[in-house]
């Protein structure tokens, strides 16, 4: 874990969760693992408030506990997961692009809540549709049941691991464990339990705020049975398929733009059969007949089996080597090559990153060094067609900013200069680290610039608030339009101005987060798989 990793992790912890989880969780990622005590003296922390940021920390899967060979509980944290905060906007985009509004305020509600139970993700999300629903119109239960029982099918919510049921005699006493052991059985991962979910969303009103608190604890001492169908059976969402279908999407979107759309559709319909049968961190799809591609191939292309077949060649021909042949069986057999495409995607951002920084130049010599492998120095000049002294200057920049090295091969063994071929050659793996490095360094710069701005512009915008909220409550009791100019005339042009400015800038700085964290995605998934791989 590097200081940018750990720096990053912090703000994202605070930002999210507050000072006192960024404290105990930051102190965990630095140290490793670590038992309750040691935690609270080493963060000066009173005993209880750790054990809350550590309940905290374990409901969002960003801590876990061990039991240590001595016999006391030790926790850990799980840095790589602190990270993943960064996605979650993405997380919930990709539900609702795929499942509608329901199934985003699902994925939202298990982001919000880090576990929850099936029939207490319906409720919430019945009541919050309704809501925004209009006056005399309500979502049924049965609806978003439905919805929550497509993204299990599809993998992309998971039970939690939960308590094992015991097995004791009656009468004996069976010793308490100093800390439980939770199992799931992966047969059961991604099965919905059968709960007669029955009713309607509800809307809140301000009138029902006094009785809200007399039925709350109505319900403690009278649990329905609705919620005691699934007691302890808990739900989160499942960040290995959504990044899955983040890497799907971004091989589908290169083939597109290296052939056409008909080609994606191909691809796209492999990657679609092979989705649950393939593990994440596979390096291969399953192998898939032609005959079984030109079956599940969409209706509306009015595609004929010979040109499907002709577009497979093409494909599988191509220099990119994502799709390949692994038999003649069934009209030929066709896998997609998972780790040649994110090695390819990771290999363009670097490309890009060289023509960016150092210009079209550059990016030619990098391109010619990861085509031709090592090449000497008068090859490069040659090949590249760019004279000596300029490919000199080029290589050297690239060199010291580590996105080349140089390799020498000695003829003797005294490694004398002149005796000694120096070949340049690009280390992808360790390029693609270095910029990830880099990519976590513009994150972390880019928070701090966003809280910064927010609170430069604090008291300006509680301000703004405040006179939101008194205009809404003007409104709801019908107030005179002369009185409601009134109260809008109480922030001035200037400070009106300085509000959009503010909101400009925070919205360029979330988009631009959401952009380095698409590069972040493809470096991490190219450096996994090649440790995968080997």
């Amino acid at each position: 874990m590097t200081q940018m990793e750990t720096r990053l992790c912090s703000l994202l912890l605070q930002e999210h969760y507050g000072e006192i989880v960024d404290r105990v969780g930051s102190y965990l990622i630095r140290t490793g693992n670590q038992p309750l005590r040691v935690i609270a003296n080493d963060t000066g922390t009173p005993l209880d408030q750790v054990k809350k940021a550590l309940c905290v920390l374990i409901q969002h899967n960003l801590v876990s506990y061990q039991i240590h060979k001595r016999g006391f509980v030790e926790y850990v944290a799980h840095s790589d997961r602190c990270l993943r905060i960064l996605r979650y906007p993405r997380y919930i985009y990709t539900a609702k692009t795929l499942y509608g509004d329901t199934g985003e305020l699902i994925v939202e509600e298990l982001i919000l809540n880090g576990k929850m139970t099936f029939s207490g993700v319906v409720k919430k999300v019945a009541d919050r549709l309704t809501e925004s629903m209009e006056e005399g119109k309500c979502m049924d239960y049965s609806d978003v049941s439905e919805t929550f029982t497509r993204l299990a099918d599809t993998h992309f919510v998971q039970r939690c691991p939960g308590l094992p049921e015991m097995d004791s005699e009656p009468g004996s006493v069976t010793r308490r464990p100093v800390a439980p052991e939770l199992v799931i059985d992966e047969k059961e991962m991604f099965i919905v339990p059968k709960v007669s979910m029955l009713g309607r969303g509800k809307r809140r009103r301000s009138s029902d705020d006094e009785e809200e608190g007399s039925k709350g604890k109505r319900q403690k001492k009278d649990p329905d049975a609705e919620s005691s169908q699934d007691d302890g059976i808990y739900w989160q969402i499942n960040m290995d398929r959504f990044h899955q279908h983040f890497r799907d999407q971004a091989i589908i979107s290169a083939i597109s733009n290296k052939m056409d759309q008909t080609s994606s559709e191909i691809v796209r319909t492999m990657l679609r059969m092979s989705e649950v049968t393939t593990s994440s961190g596979a390096a291969y799809t399953q192998p898939l007949s032609s005959n079984e591609i030109f079956r599940s191939f969409p209706a509306g292309y009015n595609l004929s089996k010979q040109v499907l077949d002709q577009y497979l060649s093409l494909i599988a021909d191509d220099p990119l080597q994502f799709v390949g042949r692994s038999g003649d069986s069934g009209g030929g057999m066709f896998v997609i090559n998972l780790h040649k495409a994110i090695a390819s995607l990771a290999t363009s951002n670097l490309e890009s990153v060289v023509q960016e920084r150092f210009g079209s130049r550059c990016a030619r010599i990098f391109r010619l060094l990861l085509c031709k492998k090592h090449l000497e120095h008068k090859q490069v000049e040659d090949f590249a067609m760019i004279p000596a002294k300029e490919a000199k200057d080029m290589l050297y920049k690239m060199l010291s900013e580590n996105l080349v090295y140089l390799q020498e091969i000695p003829k003797t063994p005294d490694h004398a200069p002149s005796r000694t071929f120096y070949l340049y050659a690009v280390n992808t793996l360790s390029s693609a680290r270095m910029l990830l490095q880099r990519c976590y360094k513009t994150v972390t710069n880019l928070i701090d610039r966003r809280q910064h701005e927010s609170k430069e512009n604090k008291r300006l915008m509680e301000k703004s608030q405040r006179i939101e909220a008194i205009l809404a409550s003007m409104q709801a009791t019908g107030a005179e339009e002369a009185q409601l100019q009134e109260i809008e005339e109480m922030i001035t042009p200037p400070e009106r101005q300085q509000i959009e400015n503010l909101k400009r800038n925070v919205n360029k700085l979330d988009a631009s987060e959401i952009h380095v964290d698409d590069t972040i995605f493809i470096l991490e998934s190219y450096i996994s798989s090649t440790k995968a791989k080997h």
